[in-house]
């Protein structure tokens, strides 16, 4: 696609039309939460770890209710926020083009806007997907329209919660620590945000330099003339097995559990607004076949990424194939499974995440104290499922809740990452929905930063005695006018 040769004015145009729209509608509006201070320093109403797609949108929410101090806190450099030009791999995203999730309502903040404004209306009806190097684009075009407060290169290593019920942030940058305190902690962490990637035990003697998770960062090229062994079934690994053929692997040998690939997306094809509003509402049970029937079929990866592998000759799909060994001999890796043995140079797992508090070393803290589904709900025999176990069983507004025992102040961090879908859906895990889960998580979160301070918003009421009326503003027709 070719970008129009007016489009930098056509943007500039596009950005005066937001301003407009943002005075139609009144935002951001007015900064209403009573600020405070402790040690003479301010205290943030509102920290946000991670400036990825879900953090930046969560601050737009919240700004647009009237919570303006918020700081967005990320430890990579700006335009490396999130997956989309890192460990990410596929063509285009997988979401429909049409989805205006982060654009929270806004038609001028929408992807649909800065594409059309800078290609034409005819090119997007051309194009099928998003591509994903765009998709960064737009998400920083996004960040700067709107001024969202992002610090970049600032890694939180730990959270605690102080005595007062806030919140104690440890803060890493340019080398030095230091701590901030908040009033709430919105966790925007992603896909891994609350664990880290799962690999399986028989992998914990290969050596680093021969294997890797697909979320991890690595050099993709450097794959070229090798035999690579890709693990699993899913969008990630068809997109790792895809980039290391285009790379010049010399053969690509994809392992998968299951008798055949996956093939019904069960979560799309019933999805609805339906879903993203009445999900949050069902019984524990209801929910609980919801996803345990999801995680039964498993998410399958899409047809064209699937396309992307099987058009190369040297790419070799192996089903009913679970890895049963995995040895490291001299110069390979030695990989078994029930059909044979086989030889790779290299391996990569795309075999999920898991959510384990213990294995960050910012929540470390935090894991005795955060309810999980297995503290609320015991689910029959033949749906137990521990993935779905250790979810956190949130509260209706994303916030983490407390253990038997554990302090209620657990409740002023807020989990806006892919783990909440066990409780609200799957409104964490994708474009569409997300601006209806940005405004769930900001509301509530108003509503708990305002019943905490009731006392102040009362004594300002009671204190209130500005007139409208100066009593100039009528003549009383019962006078007595020889008084």
């Amino acid at each position: 696609m070719h970008i129009l040769p007016d489009s930098h004015s056509r943007l500039q145009a596009l950005e005066t039309r937001l301003r407009q729209e943002l005075v139609w509608l009144a935002l951001p509006a007015k900064h209403w939460v009573p600020a405070r201070v402790e040690n003479g320093a301010r205290i943030l109403d509102v920290a946000i770890v991670g400036g990825g797609m879900l953090g930046l949108v969560s601050c737009a929410a919240l700004r647009n209710i009237g919570i303006a101090n918020v700081q967005i806190f990320d430890k990579a450099m700006e335009g490396r926020e999130g997956p989309w030009v890192t460990s990410a791999r596929m063509e285009t995203l997988r979401t429909r083009k049409e989805a205006a999730g982060t654009a929270l309502g806004i038609p001028a903040l929408t992807f649909r806007a800065w594409f059309e404004a800078q290609y034409g209306a005819a090119a997007f009806e051309e194009m099928h997907l998003v591509p994903r190097l765009m998709w960064m684009d737009y998400l920083l075009w996004y960040r700067r329209v709107l001024d969202l407060p992002v610090e970049n290169g600032s890694e939180i290593t730990a959270i605690n919660l102080t005595d007062g019920g806030l919140v104690e942030l440890t803060r890493v940058r340019d080398g030095m620590s230091d701590t901030i305190l908040a009033r709430r902690v919105i966790l925007a962490t992603g896909i891994d945000g609350l664990g880290q990637p799962a690999v399986p035990s028989l992998a914990q003697s290969i050596s680093p330099e021969r294997m890797a998770h697909s979320y991890d960062v690595f050099d993709i090229n450097a794959l070229a003339g090798k035999r690579v062994a890709i693990v699993g079934a899913a969008a990630s690994a068809m997109d790792n097995a895809a980039a290391a053929l285009e790379a010049g692997a010399a053969r690509v040998d994809i392992f998968i559990r299951r008798p055949t690939m996956p093939r019904v997306d069960k979560f799309t094809g019933t999805g609805s607004r339906g879903m993203t509003y009445g999900f949050l509402g069902l019984p524990d049970d209801v929910k609980w076949r919801f996803m345990a029937e999801g995680e039964r079929f498993q998410l399958p990866a899409p047809r064209h990424s699937v396309l992307r592998v099987s058009r190369h000759d040297n790419a070799h799909f192996h089903f009913a194939s679970p890895i049963t060994g995995l040895r490291e001999l001299q110069d390979h890796l030695e990989i078994t499974t029930p059909k044979g043995t086989y030889d790779a140079d290299f391996i990569v797992f795309a075999t999920g995440f898991s959510v384990d508090f213990s294995a960050r070393r910012e929540l470390g803290t935090l894991d005795p104290h955060v309810k999980r589904w297995a503290d609320a709900y015991t689910p029959p025999a033949e749906l137990q499922n521990r993935g779905l176990s250790q979810m956190p069983y949130l509260g209706p507004g994303f916030e983490f809740l407390p253990r038997d025992g554990s302090p209620g102040a657990i409740s002023n961090i807020y989990c806006f990452s892919l783990p909440a879908v066990m409780t609200h859906g799957k409104i964490t895990s994708g474009i569409p929905s997300i601006g209806e889960g940005a405004t769930r998580l900001a509301q509530s979160l108003a509503r708990s930063i305002f019943v905490e301070d009731r006392d102040i918003h009362l004594q300002n009421f009671l204190d209130y005695d500005i007139p409208e009326l100066l009593g100039d503003e009528w003549i009383e027709a019962d006078q007595d006018i020889s008084a």
